[in-house]
């Protein structure tokens, strides 16, 4: 749990759970975004373009998100995430743990996506040949077959706590939300990530805000230190079953 840099005394708590009141975060969250953002700003020093200085790359804007909690002393702190992984990793200093950390050395994954990738460059040899016989059609099957089997193995390793510490599987959240299938990524945003963690650490989750940090080269609807609630199609299935 981060502790806010200055008294807290004169901001109200909320009683129960808050995202937002008159459609803005709550103040003890904008107190901790800005201080998170100020880590951003001057303190994180990782290989990571966010596109807000001339760096080489890809630029890469993120979804932080803080979630304001109180401890059994009854102390009130923060705890910080960001969506997915930055600079290549999971493992960063002020921010929780991933719920699954997909990046682990030797794992189902690295050797799932190192197999598809070996599949990928034959396919295009094949095609580069124009070999388009039953043997290519064959090799794109296997490869769908096995992409959408690694796919239901990432989301079997998924699996979140409720406030009343009850678990459920990723994949049966989004089916009782009648999803055919969880979305790609889903339970890699910020908000799931920071409830896993209060509900791990016997933390009570009291008002959660995210904002974008960055540029984002793939849609305007993203802008640099503006706030947004969480998700529709990734976060809400999981967050109403975490908040429930």
């Amino acid at each position: 749990m981060q502790h806010f840099a200055f008294p807290i005394t004169n901001i109200f708590i909320p009683e129960s759970f808050t995202i937002s009141i008159d459609g803005k975060p709550h103040p003890l969250c904008i107190i901790a975004a800005e201080q998170l953002q100020q880590y951003l700003s001057n303190e994180l020093n990782i290989n990571h373009n966010f596109g807000l200085e001339k760096d080489d790359g890809p630029i890469i804007g993120k979804m932080f998100g803080v979630l304001v909690v109180r401890n059994s002393k009854n102390e009130i702190g923060f705890l910080a995430a960001f969506s997915g992984k930055m600079a290549g990793t999971n493992d960063h200093s002020m921010f929780v743990p991933p719920v699954f950390d997909l990046l682990t050395q030797n794992s189902f994954l690295n050797i799932g996506m190192a197999k598809l990738n070996e599949m990928n460059a034959e396919i295009r040899v094949m095609e580069s040949a124009n070999e388009k016989d039953e043997r290519l059609e064959k090799l794109k099957a296997e490869r769908k077959n096995f992409s959408n089997a690694l796919q239901m193995e990432i989301f079997d390793q998924y699996h979140f706590l409720n406030k009343r510490g009850e678990t459920k599987s990723l994949r049966a959240i989004f089916s009782e939300a009648e999803y055919k299938n969880p979305p790609a990524g889903a339970g890699e945003c910020a908000g799931p990530k920071l409830f896993q963690y209060a509900y791990q650490h016997q933390l009570e989750p009291l008002a959660i805000a995210e904002f974008w940090w960055g540029q984002s080269p793939k849609s305007d609807t993203w802008i640099h230190g503006n706030y947004y609630t969480p998700c529709k199609e990734k976060c809400e299935p999981i967050l109403g079953w975490m908040n429930s």
